[in-house]
């Protein structure tokens, strides 16, 4: 009705909605509700916590950063804050399968078996595939990451998910850090088994331990290459990606 009143008059409305005006009035006058203040109060917390999420965070993930600050509230008040104040979060997209596992090669042996801990560089190598949506298509990334320093040593970029991506991964790795004795982990993909490797690259592998978990096994939260999911979801789900 205050938005309106400009072109309708107050009485008018009033007996439209079918109110009293004196009501109406009182309505006004009224102060809010302690209900309404600890709302408002809330929501200017949750703002701050989406906007320190650079805008990733969903009404779990601010549920769960009030209870740490000692604030008890219910996840649905938080969802009905959220769209109020017209807050949302980054959600995954569909799942785009990146390992599919090649049941016709011998499989490597699990060198690793969940234990990601090691004392120096260039021990273990954990090797991950993502995908990147664009406008043009779908994008896939391999990368090699140091679980020593986690960081990444080696990178490649194509649209397909030929043996080729990993290699050139692999190549880069080998190219800058020259490891002797190192363990190269992933999933139990099909990239290793294909015409594209040669003998040449055979004799690259031959001071490498080559070590696979199983695709029914999910990657431990603690390694290297969960850490790509944040950054992803900030950089790549919060922004239209172009060519």
């Amino acid at each position: 009705m205050s938005a309106n009143q400009a072109g309708y008059a107050i009485a008018t409305m009033c007996r439209v909605l079918e109110v009293s005006t004196s009501g109406y009035y009182a309505w006004r006058q009224r102060p809010p509700s302690a209900r309404a203040r600890a709302d408002a109060e809330l929501s200017a917390r949750m703002k701050l916590i989406h906007q320190r999420s650079d805008g990733t965070y969903g009404a779990p993930r601010i549920n769960a950063e009030l209870e740490a600050e000692g604030i008890q509230v219910g996840r649905k008040r938080v969802a009905r804050l959220m769209r109020a104040a017209g807050l949302v979060g980054v959600s995954r997209r569909k799942w785009i399968t990146t390992t599919v596992r090649d049941r016709d090669a011998r499989p490597a042996p699990d060198l690793v078996e969940r234990n990601f801990v090691v004392a120096r560089p260039d021990r273990l190598w954990i090797a991950d595939i993502t995908y990147i949506p664009t406008w043009a298509g779908f994008l896939y990334l391999a990368v090699v990451i140091d679980a020593f320093s986690r960081r990444i040593v080696g990178w490649a970029m194509e649209t397909h998910l030929r043996t080729e991506l990993v290699l050139e991964a692999l190549n880069m790795a080998l190219a800058q850090r020259r490891p002797v004795g190192v363990i190269h982990h992933s999933d139990q993909g099909t990239w290793r088994r294909s015409s594209s490797s040669h003998s040449s690259v055979a004799k690259k592998l031959s001071h490498i331990a080559l070590s696979k978990q199983s695709p029914t096994e999910p990657i431990d939260g603690r390694t290297p290459a969960s850490r790509q999911r944040r950054p992803k979801a900030i950089e790549v789900y919060c922004v239209p990606w172009s060519e």
